[in-house]
């Protein structure tokens, strides 16, 4: 009898057949993002995607993205729930490039694990994949390492990277903002992918499981807390279109809160005063605040709190883009102005993460939950 050929990679800790097993896991999933422009299929060593369409652009911007999703994949590890982690990628690192108001072509993704669970694995591409349908983004590559010694057997982290183009006329940002145009929210669809370690504190010293029925919710700690980022570009690249220009800056609230993502996509001289009445936060953030012992005023620099985009408008487009955007299934309304005339006294935000942008601040209390 034939012995089994001596592996010191296995005996090492990395199981490439694991691996081989997950890329045909995953494999007819990606290809249902792949459309004609995607060449080679699945396994080469680099994406292609056929770049001879966008030859009929004036003068195309490639806008690039990449980003992760955080410390939320601790909680999916924690109660083994791995199929809408991809999702959260996808709206971390395509709803960026549709800031600019770029369609997004193409993404990659890479994943780093402790070990190769082959299911665990495809279940995490398969939502990748899906979130590319969604946008219409085609996932033409990725990888996935296996780390023994660096990370734990069920530890794991996700990246990506995206690609989009737009004309070069046609990109949105703060140059095109006016005094007098209308900030529109775009609702969340709860946490989405940031101030996970706040959560996962709050969580903690509260001695909650996330296995644990949550009363509130109706189902278990882990299960509401990985409730998917909404995917906001097919929505607002529509409502670009069918607006003619009236957009003119988006801001994709992640990091940093409301008031300091506004403030990127603003003149400098500009200012605007978010009106906290004009919506009431879901109850998972009210629910969180309460168990940390913090006001929701408190959270504003680490949750989004129920707005996941806002949409600078021009004022007599502001409510074309509130029907659009509601028509496409996101709740949408007004909840300030710009101005370039004198600032009130207060403390504003100004600017954010390297950009001399304008000023935003939070005013008024927010409404009362339903």
């Amino acid at each position: 009898m034939a012995s089994t050929p001596h592996n010191p990679y296995t005996e090492a800790g990395v199981d490439t057949a694991a691996g081989d097993l997950a890329v045909e896991l995953m494999k007819s999933a990606v290809r249902r993002t792949h459309g004609p422009e995607v060449l080679g299929g699945v396994g080469g060593f680099a994406g292609l995607f056929d770049a001879s369409a966008l030859t009929g652009y004036r003068r195309p911007l490639l806008a690039t993205s990449t980003d992760g999703v955080g410390t939320k994949v601790a909680i999916a590890q924690a109660i083994d729930k791995h199929d809408t982690i991809g999702q959260d990628l996808v709206g971390m690192v395509v709803d960026d490039i549709v800031v600019v108001g770029a369609r997004p072509l193409f993404m990659t993704d890479y994943i780093a694990c402790g070990k190769v669970f082959p299911q665990r694995i495809a279940d995490i591409v398969r939502g990748i994949a899906d979130g590319c349908a969604a946008t219409g983004t085609a996932l033409v590559g990725g990888e996935t390492a296996e780390h023994p010694g660096l990370l734990g057997v069920n530890d794991y982290d996700v990246a990506g990277a995206a690609t989009g183009i737009v004309e070069a006329d046609e990109v949105l940002g703060a140059e095109r903002v006016q005094s007098g145009d209308v900030v529109l929210a775009l609702a969340s669809s709860g946490l989405h992918s940031n101030g996970y370690s706040l959560v996962r504190h709050i969580v903690a010293r509260a001695g909650i499981g996330y296995g644990g029925h949550a009363a509130d919710f109706g189902r278990t700690w882990g299960e509401q807390l990985l409730e998917p980022t909404r995917l906001y570009t097919t929505p607002l690249l529509r409502a670009i279109e069918a607006l003619g220009g009236g957009i003119h800056s988006l801001s994709h609230v992640t990091g940093g809160g409301i008031a300091a993502n506004l403030a990127r996509v603003l003149p400098q001289e500009a200012w605007v005063d978010v009106d906290r009445s004009t919506w009431s936060p879901s109850l998972v953030f009210r629910v969180l605040a309460d168990l940390g012992d913090l006001s929701l005023e408190q959270t504003e620099g680490t949750w989004n709190l129920g707005v996941g985009f806002l949409a600078v408008v021009a004022a007599d487009q502001a409510d074309a883009a509130i029907s659009a955007l509601s028509a496409d299934g996101i709740a949408t309304w007004q909840v300030g102005e710009v101005s370039t005339a004198t600032r009130p006294e207060g403390e504003y935000e100004q600017g954010a993460k390297g950009v001399d942008g304008g000023a935003v601040r939070l005013v008024g209390s927010y409404a009362e939950s339903d």
